[in-house]
Parts: structure tokens; sequence; C-alpha cells
């Protein structure tokens, strides 16, 4: 936030609302059974495990919504263990600090598993997990918001690469964990706090881009007053 010397007030630096596409690149690196998986997320690249939690909000899915990562998914799909598969979908990646924290949860819950079961799972040759690494390539969409009652025009109509981008993938970005909503509006004034309260009560793992949208569209329209400028 920069100060004007002549009127001692604050001028509000701009949001820039940004785009998103989440590039999948093959790793080359697969599992037929979960000892493979063990093996592999040991030393995958971190890219990988943010994919496989977070990349399904960005393709076209048809699953099964109870599981919301890939690994809980091919658990239930390809090794036919319901088990491992409601172990894993349980874990919210939002709950860790960082990627290897979640790594490291993830060989937890696997290693459990592998000492309770008898005969390691396998899978059919055509259901192996396919490792895939993600790559953000970020969009600058040239629309700057100035004022917190900008967003009650502009937030319905953002695309779900910039929902994606301001609301999930910045949580990783930003130092304090917060999308990027919050941490403009707690850096323009203090008469913010209830809206902010209420993004931050959203969980990004609620359902699909747009219903997440939706609620975002709630909260301001909420918690905002003033008619879109």
């Amino acid at each position: 936030m920069a100060i004007n010397s002549k009127t001692n007030k604050t001028k509000a630096i701009p949001f820039a609302v940004k785009d998103c596409a989440l590039l999948a690149i093959a790793t080359g690196k697969r599992a037929q059974n979960l000892r493979e998986l063990r093996e592999h997320l040991l030393t995958i690249h971190p890219e990988s495990i943010y994919y496989h939690f977070w990349g399904g909000l960005l393709r076209p899915r048809f699953d099964e919504r109870e599981y919301q990562n890939d690994f809980a998914l091919w658990a239930r799909r390809g090794l036919r263990d319901l088990t491992l598969a409601e172990r894993l979908a349980i874990i919210d990646p939002s709950d860790f600090p960082d990627l290897e924290s979640l790594r490291q949860e993830l060989i937890e819950v696997i290693e459990e598993r592998l000492d309770q079961v008898e005969h390691v799972p396998w899978c059919k040759r055509d259901q192996q997990f396919h490792f895939i690494r993600s790559q953000v390539v970020v969009f600058d969409t040239g629309i700057r918001l100035q004022r917190p009652e900008q967003l009650r025009g502009a937030i319905g109509k953002l695309s779900e690469g910039s929902v994606f981008y301001h609301l999930i993938d910045a949580r990783r970005r930003n130092a304090d964990k917060s999308d990027d909503f919050r941490n403009w509006l707690n850096g323009l004034d203090d008469k913010h706090h209830a809206l902010c309260d209420c993004i931050a009560a959203i969980d990004p793992l609620f359902g699909t881009l747009t219903e997440l949208r939706e609620l975002l569209v709630d909260c301001v329209d909420r918690h905002l007053e003033g008619d879109a400028q």
C-alpha cells in the first residue's frame, strides 16, 4: 500500500485479476501395486503431489465425488481397496504447511496399510497409477479492481482458472497461506473482516470451481454494500 504525501491518505494497490492453466507433464513413473506407489512417493517431484490433489479441479471429472484426490480414487478403482481409499480420501491438503508434509502423510497412510494386509494390493496392467507433474501457467487478464465494491461485479464473471489461481493456488504461494482476495482486502482497511472470514470458511474441496465461485459470490453479496462499479 502506497502513501500519498500530499493528502496523507493511503492509495490502494489494485487487485490484478489473473487466470491460469494447469499443464500436465508426464513423469514416466507408474505404479501397479501399493508398494510401488509408496516407493515413487518417496522421490517424486512435489508438483506431482500437487497435481494429484488439486489437478482434478481444472480438468473434466466424472468420478465419485467422495474421492477428492487421485490417490484415493486409484485405491478404490484400481486396487479395489475400499479401506485405503477412504483413508486417503479424508486427507485434506489444506491442513498441511507444505507439499513435503503432505507427502509424508501419504507415505504414512500407505505404510500403515501395507503393515495391515497379508498380500500387497495390485491392479490390472491397464489400471496402473501414472504420476503426472503439474506446471501452473499464469495469464494476466488486464482487469484491475480499484475498490472492494467492484468485487460484486467481477467475482461472478471469473473464469474457473481465475478462481483456482486466486482462491486455491494462492494458499501455497502466499506466506500466510491466505487466498489473494483476503490478502487484498486486509491490505486496504479494517472494514472487511466479516467478508474475509466468510471467504476463509470456504472449503476448497467443497466441490467444483463453479460451485466455489458461487460461494464467493454469496460471500461478497452478503458482506459488501454498494453497486458494482
